[in-house]
């Protein structure tokens, strides 16, 4: 087999010896509540396919998270004193967002949707878990919190993805997608740590692999939640698949947009900071100051 002699082993080896996570970086905890006592309308994205797309993502957050948390702490052990703070919180932000989807996913409930077998799937996924190595739980952890940060930075960057959202509802997902920014290098350096005595060709390789088989997953279990929402507003068949399609591939086009981005995740020198979008941050800090809080 030959395939190894196509990988840049010397970026893969220098993977653990540098750490792009920018210095000067802090995680900070921002403890905002939103959607406690707002009414949005039921297609609160502006149109039925936003809304689809993203209440099916809220509905995996809350498992979804806690999921995160528990695979980053179990290789916290030996930590450097910069990334155990870093991990600290990374659990501060991932508690929050789980409470405020909690909050979120309750309102697309009291609209009429019936989102509990989504969150359902995820549990019976998530116990599939259990007995598997802690490090295959890191690995897809790793690979999810690239596509968060991906989403994130296309919910931050782009103004049409909720150009016509009820204003409480954007701001929430705002709120989220800055900390999904802020940390998106934690997974990722904990990775690293966790796996500083394996060759870099094997770290690539399990990586890799794990990113093609959760894209596989992530993009045909969101799809599937998305058209069975839609199917709960009468929208069905070739209406549903095509709109659904075009809102993500077209306009705004999320999938089609964060495509470079996911390319990158299979370099074999990438680190997620390799993008510093801290901007990004500094543009939503200025707007909501007042919720900055210590890390610690």
């Amino acid at each position: 087999m030959n395939a190894p002699a196509k990988v840049d082993l010397a970026a893969t080896e220098a993977r653990s010896k540098g750490n792009p996570t920018p210095d000067d970086l802090d995680i900070v905890v921002r403890d905002e509540r939103f959607n406690r006592g707002n009414t949005p309308k039921r297609w609160w994205a502006g149109d039925a396919f936003g809304t689809a797309w993203h209440n099916a993502l809220s509905a995996t957050f809350p498992r979804g998270e806690a999921f995160f948390i528990e695979a980053v702490k179990a290789h916290r052990e030996g930590a450097p004193p910069k990334l155990a703070a870093e991990i600290r919180a990374f659990v501060k932000q991932e508690i929050n967002h789980t409470r405020e989807h909690i909050a979120f996913n309750r309102l697309a409930a009291d609209a009429g949707y019936d989102i509990a077998a989504i969150d359902k799937r995820v549990e019976e996924m998530l116990l599939l878990t259990k007995g598997r190595p802690a490090i295959a739980n890191l690995a897809v952890t790793m690979a999810l919190e690239h596509y968060t940060a991906m989403m994130a930075h296309e919910f931050l960057a782009n103004p049409k993805h909720f150009e016509n959202a009820d204003a409480e509802v954007r701001d929430m997902w705002r709120w989220h997608a800055v900390e999904e920014v802020e940390h998106k290098g934690v997974a990722y350096d904990t990775w690293n740590h966790a796996t500083k005595d394996w060759s870099g060709w094997k770290a690539w390789k399990v990586r890799s692999l794990v990113m093609l088989t959760v894209t596989g997953r992530f993009f045909k279990n969101r799809w599937t939640d998305s058209i069975n929402l839609l199917a709960q507003d009468g929208i069905t068949d070739w209406k549903a698949r095509w709109g659904l399609f075009k809102y993500l591939t077209v306009t705004p086009g999320v999938v089609r947009r964060i495509f470079p981005a996911w390319l990158s995740y299979f370099k074999p020198s990438f680190h997620p900071w390799d993008h510093d979008d801290r901007e990004l941050i500094k543009i939503y800090e200025g707007e909501f100051s007042d919720a900055l809080m210590p890390a610690e």
